[in-house]
């Protein structure tokens, strides 16, 4: 099981608690688990990603093991620990402002 944590905007929509577990066959990446995450809970498709071209919507990030993967490939396998349930994949609302 895949382990996520998700921001309190997110939370709201989706009426689930911070951490939420998803079955994510392998490769293991942030597609795979976004695919699975709007398929459990599609009331957050559109929120993580565009409906159209599933780009990461630009005030989210994602983190695993200290790790910023915002940027990486949405198919570039997630680290070890996140595949093997043993750490969380973060989803984080950035903060903006002046």
């Amino acid at each position: 099981m895949i382990r996520v944590k998700l921001p309190p905007h997110l939370r709201t929509i989706a009426k689930v608690g911070l951490e939420i577990e998803l079955q994510v066959d392998d490769p293991v990446t942030q597609r795979a688990v976004l695919d699975a995450l709007e398929t459990s809970y599609p009331m957050l498709r559109g929120a993580i990603r565009d409906h159209s071209t599933k780009q990461r919507r630009p005030f989210l990030r994602f983190y695993a093991c200290k790790r910023d993967l915002s940027l990486e490939s949405p198919d570039a396998p997630l680290p070890e620990p996140v595949a093997l349930g043993q750490e969380p994949l973060l989803i984080i609302g950035s903060v903006a402002g002046g």
